[in-house]
């Protein structure tokens, strides 16, 4: 980048510090999201104001096989983007694939859950990551067909072509 930059500024005959601020400028200009994903980002921004605030959260389950966290949760209003993923404290109410005998049988619906988040953090081997514990007390299910969060939705790429370690973030 700071070789790019004195060729610009030479290029150019602007001084050093603004030359840098005009390349910036100009280079994050350059990332545009597809049309597509523009749509879905209104379209949640939408949805977002018109959630109820109340004592209750948002949740998308986000099941891989080999890991052990629950999905990612959210408090009515907030993106995606400012969820987290966590771990179920099942103590008082089980899972709802949990409680149906069918693991995982639920990925990408979408909850109305009520809870709390403990405060604890509870480690993940799989993962080598440790993530915070979300209490269930009840849930509701939203939908079993919700809108896309992560880029392979946007992207079209099957299922299976996502690799079964990569750990997505949502993105809307």
């Amino acid at each position: 980048m700071p070789r790019l930059a004195n060729t610009f500024c030479q290029m150019t005959g602007l001084p050093r510090s603004l030359g840098l601020f005009l390349l910036f400028v100009l280079l994050a200009g350059c990332e545009t999201a597809p049309p597509g994903i523009q749509a879905a980002k209104v379209a949640m921004a939408q949805k977002y104001a018109a959630e109820m605030p109340g004592d209750y959260f948002i949740g998308r389950r986000y099941y891989k096989p080999d890991f052990k966290f629950w999905g990612y949760v959210r408090r009515p209003g907030q993106p995606w983007s400012e969820s987290q993923l966590v771990l179920l404290n099942e103590k008082q109410k089980l899972a709802p694939d949990r409680e149906r005998l069918d693991f995982g049988s639920d990925n990408n619906y979408e909850y109305k859950l009520y809870g709390y988040f403990s405060g604890d953090k509870v480690y993940e081997p799989a993962s080598n990551t440790i993530y915070p514990e979300f209490v269930l007390k009840n849930y509701q299910l939203i939908s079993t067909n919700p809108p896309p969060i992560f880029s392979s939705q946007f992207s079209g790429r099957a299922e299976a072509e996502v690799s079964r370690y990569l750990i997505e973030k949502p993105q809307l």
